[in-house]
């Protein structure tokens, strides 16, 4: 078993487990921010009446999280496998993670208006 402080998880399986279930988490909220545009007329009122409905603000906080841990293994695993040179991958690992975290932190900045 590999041991790597670069993984979210504890090992391969998970790993998968963690990526398959964020992808569940992502799947039903693009069903569910969908389902709001395709049944109601959307205006600005309406757009910032549903995102400040606090079970919307649970399941977009829930999202980014999944978001997260699904970039966070994502990367490790692409960069892994493709990018050889041991300097510039966790580089890119390092660089392409603080990207993801900032997205998290802007987005519960934009989500929960602090």
């Amino acid at each position: 078993m590999v041991n790597n402080v670069s993984t979210f998880g504890r090992s391969g399986v998970h790993d998968y487990l963690l990526v398959r279930a964020s992808a569940i988490i992502l799947a039903l909220y693009t069903f569910y921010v969908l389902g709001f545009i395709a049944f109601n007329e959307i205006t600005y009122l309406s757009w910032s009446g549903f995102y400040s409905y606090l079970p919307t603000q649970i399941f977009s906080l829930l999202a980014l999280l999944a978001l997260l841990v699904h970039a966070w293994i994502g990367l490790w695993q692409v960069l892994t496998d493709y990018v050889k040179p041991t300097g510039l991958r966790l580089g890119l690992q390092y660089l392409l993670n603080i990207v993801a975290f900032v997205y998290v932190a802007a987005g519960i900045l934009i989500i929960w208006g602090l």
